[in-house]
């Protein structure tokens, strides 16, 4: 197959420009004159593996499919500690994004050689 599947695609660009617009977000949040946030640094982290995983799932690395799944069931554990309406939201999106992620189209893409 030398086609990315069209919802590889979609889903890579989501949490691309999900990750950029929560990372800038989050960036503000840095001021000068407070003590340093250690919070604020692990959040950008996250925000920084969502790019990443996008942008590797583009180019076909099938560890940036499984890390992006990782990524938003860690978004559904921390959204139990908050809201029962987070956790239905994340979860739900924990199950399309798997469904879409591991057809068998799409796992015969993340399978082939890179060049």
């Amino acid at each position: 197959m030398k086609n990315r599947p069209l919802s590889v695609t979609v889903i890579s660009w989501i949490f691309i420009g999900a990750g950029a617009l929560g990372f800038f977000y989050h960036l503000s949040g840095f001021k000068t004159l407070r003590p340093f946030q250690y919070d604020l640094v692990w959040v950008c982290l996250v925000r920084l593996i969502a790019i990443l995983c996008g942008g590797f799932m583009l180019r076909g690395h099938n560890w940036a499919r499984w890390l992006l799944l990782i990524w938003i069931a860690y978004h559904v554990i921390l959204s139990a500690l908050h809201s029962v309406f987070g956790t239905v939201v994340h979860g739900f999106l924990l199950a399309v994004i798997s469904y879409f992620l591991f057809r068998s189209r799409v796992t015969a893409f993340f399978r082939e050689p890179k060049t």
